[in-house]
């Protein structure tokens, strides 16, 4: 019989921490790329309208996502 083990305050705890450790690091990695392309990201998919980048940017957040869900879950 499975139990309510999840609902433990330290399982609680642990993810939502564990959750904003990797909120934090995908914030932290987006930054990064960023700054490292020559032009900004935001306001060139914000304000030009850029549809290209902005798929290439959603696909970078997947891909960032993943790597730190990976990262996390061990």
């Amino acid at each position: 019989m499975m139990g309510i083990e999840w609902m433990k305050p330290g399982v609680i705890v642990g993810s939502i921490l564990f959750a904003l450790i990797g909120v934090a690091i995908f914030v932290v990695c987006f930054v990064i790329i960023d700054k490292l392309t020559p032009y900004h990201l935001w306001g060139e998919i914000i304000e030009k309208k850029n549809m290209a980048l902005a798929i290439v940017v959603g696909s970078m957040c997947i891909a960032i996502g993943l790597i730190v869900a990976a990262a996390v879950h061990g």
